[in-house]
């Protein structure tokens, strides 16, 4: 862990927004079979913007790190911009992350696309 930023660290030990929404309007699920990370992202999404956001993520510190940034990235937003915001992002907001885990900042920008996938899926009208 000794390759970590103490923002990748503090929300690795202190994630933001963990857990589910029940009644969530949008989920998206993502894994990276090759090292077993699994994320699961759930959104409430009211008037186009995302009012809540929660994520379940099974994986290393920077899985688990990466999907705590990335919802504290996107509440409020509306979805085009929270569909604008890149891994690369989400790795800069974390002040950084190890060229070996840069993948886990990938599947946390695809969680979110999913899950805003899902959303617009169950809404076409």
């Amino acid at each position: 862990m000794e390759n970590y930023s103490e923002k990748v660290m503090d929300h690795f030990m202190n994630p933001r927004n963990v857990g589910e929404i029940k009644d969530a309007n949008g989920i998206g699920e993502v894994g990276n079979p090759r090292c077993g990370d699994i994320m699961k992202m759930y959104i409430k999404v009211k008037n186009n913007k995302i009012e809540d956001v929660k994520f379940l993520t099974f994986g290393c510190g920077a899985a688990v790190a990466t999907s705590s940034m990335i919802t504290e990235l996107i509440k409020g937003k509306t979805l085009e911009e929270a569909l604008d915001i890149s891994n690369r992002q989400v790795a800069e907001a974390l002040n950084g992350l190890p060229p070996v885990k840069m993948h886990c900042s990938n599947l946390a920008e695809q969680a979110v696309k999913a899950a805003i996938e899902d959303y617009k899926k169950k809404n076409e009208k």
